[in-house]
């Protein structure tokens, strides 16, 4: 009663504030009208106030546009109440959630939303039972305590009616079944039930000193049993309730209660850990999953229930949760109304999934649903809008199961069969023309339909006419080149037909076959022996013997050609080493280095190498900078033989002696160790980063001790964008490696394990997947001004994201591309669905499941080299030109020999590399004036 006079009471001040607040705004209004100034501002909130009107009405007639189009989209529905509340449009709005609430289940929010909004209205219009109604629809989308407390106040006010406490009574005894249970909200619902019951004492309650009616007895006795009942199912405030139940005991507490309020004691301290978990933030599957494992070991239906409805009212999109807890009723419970209703809500929460809408059909005929129920279901599932072909023929596949149970074959004609013969007949149709021009393929490319179709002709109606139609156009669909669908046709002929059409199967099968042509010889001779004469045994010998010597011919030349471009690719190899070997010998010696000193120099790094050992060159996966790139002539992790100026920093940077005397006084004075398990490759930084050493130790120093920092220059003092981290401990390596991607100065630095490729030639950082990711999505046409954190916003209404990469260039700059990582194929789908077309920052994005191509250009995964090689091309200083055409005469070409000179007496210039410099201007006069 209280609780029901409050919320009156409540309903009753905001009406009252509400006609305060237009007394105020009249009043506000004639003050204006007497002062100057008052009249122009109320026209310029007029104006204001009307242009919103206009743009909220425009905006309300453009969703209701796009529900006409599209009725499934969720968030335009949310949009479209929210603007009809905002603007008052109360018949319109109660319309706009009507039609929600027929395609989608309501949230908690919606629902409560909705409820006020109409008890409000039925203050003025009193029409009780159409609320009642809209309770009723309510409680049956969601187990939701706070709808059921308000179910049971607002109908504390109808007790005045014939009937009406029984009814509070009713509706209280309902609540606390379906969510007393509920460890952390049921308090609340079982408090207000106490609270009634007492109300309803103490209007009765004799004086002091007055024996209490019989009547008033029994409303003691219910009070009693009612607090027992909290006692022993309410874990929340258990010991106070335990005390007050002991008061109003007249002969004490029963052994059986304190057996059972021990009990429950005892699950409270079980539950507590529980419980506990799922106070963290959202979401919480994982610690719902845990809770439910727990629950099932334990065996109570009710806990199972109230744990498995708690989890979907916060994971409602999740398809699997939906189908373990239907699975569930299904297999335990197995009550009708409880299966059949939660198999509708899986199926309003996720109407993309057809295993829900299939268990939905099993459901509805393990529990005897009239087939027009069942036909107006799989109606529904058809317009669900699956994302993928095989599913519709899934879900066909399960009607025409339930169809083909429904008929009696003893009879040779009923209604029953003809609508099963129409039903295959349709089915083809849809996957022809609805299936194959969505999706650009049938989804059933086995013809499996048409198979169980032709099998059920055969097997229970005995026209194997019917049946040999039916095989004649799966053979045309494609089919006729594949061994086991001959020999699935030529089984059904020998167990239905004769041994004619088996033979004449066979035959067709011998010449049609290319996979396994061998396997249906056999299987024709095989025939043969037992079914067949001499003539058909000599008839079948010719016909198999010129087949698999066709065939035979056909795989010799085959592999001839495989073998030859096998040749011509190892030919191209030995001629690309034979090129290479001549450049390196074409190299000269720099100028000034005398072969004795050149040995011992190379002796005396060679002593001063880590651990001995040869060097290796080192790089990062595809598409990433390599080291092998720019290290051709350093050795090992931190190698020695580099030039001298690749061990120095770069002549003029800030602290460039420091540094060279201190690597120069490590270099003397002690070994370095080299350690690739403690160390990691470092590049992709900009080659014009000041004081890389300082600034790479600033950036990993969190990840651990550091033991030495080295990026490597070039020769002539040139930061060239990698180098190496070498830590004290091996654990800090992952957490280095977790840095990789960060952006440094613009450029998202690459951070990679370091692994001698000599020891570990197969190793490779990056695998790039190029199948189907069915739970990651892709997304183009984002803005590139788009966070990962707004992308993140963006997408986790549509499930839990495990991951998200923004594609960007090698320089850091987005491309408006994304991959979005998810729980679940489910969730990913679903994301698909809703997201696909949708605006962000003024661009339409699309999105779809992520199917990376696979790279046929590359010889094994993960390589960079192209399958088919090409000599290389060497070109100009000014890069290839347009015509690839030798515009210089022939009087002025240089000789490209080592021994070459240039003619018409100009000076050949090399440089220390023993490259030739190009020719000048004054070179070109030179030459044309000694003509």
């Amino acid at each position: 009663m209280a609780a029901s006079s409050n919320a009156e009471q409540t309903h009753l001040q905001d009406m009252e504030e509400g006609d305060a607040g237009m007394e105020e705004r009249d009043g506000d209004s004639d003050e204006g009208e007497e002062e100057g100034m008052g009249v122009d501002v109320s026209e310029d909130e007029e104006d204001n106030s009307s242009e919103d009107e206009k743009e909220n009405e425009a905006e309300i007639q453009r969703l209701e546009e796009q529900l006409s189009i599209n009725a499934f989209d969720y968030n335009c529905h949310v949009d479209l109440i929210k603007l009809l509340k905002q603007e008052g449009e109360l018949v319109r709005l109660r319309k706009a959630r009507e039609k929600m609430s027929e395609l989608f289940p309501l949230t908690e929010e919606i629902w409560l939303d909705w409820l006020k909004d109409e008890i409000r209205l039925t203050e003025e219009e009193p029409n009780r039972e159409k609320v009642y109604e809209l309770f009723e629809t309510a409680v049956n989308d969601y187990i939701c305590p706070e709808i059921w407390l308000e179910f049971a106040q607002y109908s504390i006010g109808g007790m005045g009616s014939p009937g009406g406490m029984d009814k509070v009574r009713s509706i209280f005894e309902r609540a606390v079944t379906a969510v007393g249970l509920h460890m952390t909200k049921g308090q609340t619902v079982w408090e207000a039930y106490r609270e009634f019951e007492n109300a309803i004492l103490s209007t009765v309650q004799p004086p002091p000193g007055r024996i209490p009616t019989r009547e008033e007895q029994e409303l003691l006795k219910t009070q009693i049993e009612l607090c027992l009942k909290f006692v022993l199912h309410c874990f929340v405030d258990m010991e106070a309730t335990y005390a007050e139940y002991e008061e109003w005991s007249e002969h004490g507490v029963a052994e059986t209660v304190i057996h059972q309020y021990k009990k429950a004691l005892e699950q409270l301290a079980k539950y507590k850990s529980y419980e506990d978990a799922l106070v963290t933030e959202p979401p919480k599957l994982a610690e719902y999953q845990s809770y439910i494992d727990f629950e099932l070991k334990e065996g109570d239906p009710a806990r199972i229930q109230i744990t498995f409805e708690r989890t979907l009212a916060e994971n409602c999109l999740v398809p699997d949760m939906w189908g373990k807890y239907t699975t569930y009723l299904d297999r335990q419970l197995k009550i009708k109304d409880m299966v059949l209703s939660s198999h509708e809500r899986a199926v309003r929460n996720c109407p993309w999934t057809m295993g829900l809408w299939r268990s939905y059909l099993l459901a509805l005929e393990r529990h005897g649903a009239d087939h027009q129920t069942v036909s107006d279901v799989f109606e529904k599932a058809l317009n669900a809008g699956f994302i993928q072909a095989t599913d519709y023929v899934e879900i066909w596949q399960s009607y025409l199961d339930y169809l083909r149970r429904r008929v009696d074959f003893s009879k040779e004609s009923s209604k029953e069969l003809e609508e099963l013969r129409g039903a295959f007949s349709r089915s083809l149709d849809y996957m022809k023309q609805d299936v194959e021009e969505r999706f650009g393929e049938s989804g059933d490319s086995s013809c499996i339909i048409m198979q169980i179709w032709a099998r059920i002709e055969a097997l229970h109606c005995k026209n194997i006419q019917k049946a040999r139609e039916l095989w004649d156009s799966i053979m045309t669909k494609g089919n006729a080149k594949y061994a086991n669908m001959w020999l699935e046709y030529y089984n059904l002929e020998r167990s239905y037909g004769d041994p004619v059409h088996c033979r004449k199967a066979l035959h067709r099968a011998v010449q049609c076959t290319s996979d396994y042509p061998e396997h249906v010889s056999e299987v024709l001779l095989t025939f043969e022996r037992v079914e067949g004469s001499l003539e058909d045994w000599d008839v079948a010998v010719q016909k198999t013997e010129t087949r698999l010597n066709r065939i035979n011919a056909q795989r010799a030349k085959a592999a001839e050609k495989e073998a030859n471009v096998a040749r011509q690719e190892e030919e191209r190899a030995d001629q690309r080493r034979r090129t290479k070997a001549e450049k390196k010998g074409q190299k000269k010696v720099p100028k000034g280095t005398r072969a004795g000193e050149k040995r011992k120099a190379e002796q005396d790094d060679h002593h001063k190498e880590w651990n001995n050992e040869p060097g290796t060159k080192r790089h990062r996966g595809n598409g990433d900078q390599t080291a092998e790139e720019h290290m051709e002539t350093e050795t090992g992790l931190f190698g020695k033989k580099a030039p001298p100026g690749s061990k120095r920093p770069p002549p003029g940077y800030k602290g460039a002696a420091a540094a060279a005397q201190k690597q120069s006084s490590n270099d003397d004075d002690k070994p370095e160790l080299r350690n690739d398990n403690s160390s990691v490759f470092i590049s992709n930084l900009a080659y014009t980063l000041e004081e890389p050493e300082a600034k790479l130790r600033t950036l990993f120093e969190t990840c651990g001790p550091i033991e030495q920092v080295r990026p490597v220059f070039a020769s002539k003092g040139a930061f060239k964008g990698y180098g190496y981290v070498q830590f004290e401990s091996t654990v800090s390596v992952a957490e280095a490696l977790k840095l990789d991607r960060r952006e440094v100065e613009g450029r998202p630095m690459f951070v990679s394990p370091c692994v001698d490729k000599n020891k570990n030639p197969d190793f490779k950082v990056f695998k790039y997947n190029n199948s189907m990711e069915k739970q990651k999505i892709f997304i183009s046409g984002l803005p590139f001004s788009c966070t990962k954190e707004q992308l993140e916003e963006i997408c986790k209404g549509h499930g839990t994201i495990k991951d998200i990469r923004l594609v960007t260039y090698r320089s850091g700059k987005p491309k408006g591309l994304a991959y979005v990582e998810f729980a679940d194929e489910a969730q990913a789908s679903h994301a698909v669905l809703k997201m696909d077309g949708m605006c962000v920052e003024d661009n339409k994005i699309s999105v779809a499941i992520s199917n990376p191509p696979r790279r046929n250009t590359m010889d094994n995964a993960g390589s960079s080299r192209l399958a088919v090689d090409v000599p290389r091309q060497v070109f100009g200083s000014r890069g290839r030109g347009r015509t690839q055409l030798s515009l210089l005469p022939r009087s002025l070409h240089r000789q490209s020999g080592p021994g070459g000179k240039a003619e018409n007496g100009a000076a050949a210039a090399e440089n220390a590399a023993g490259e030739t410099k190009p020719l000048s201007n004054s070179d070109f006069a030179k030459m044309l004036l000694s003509k």
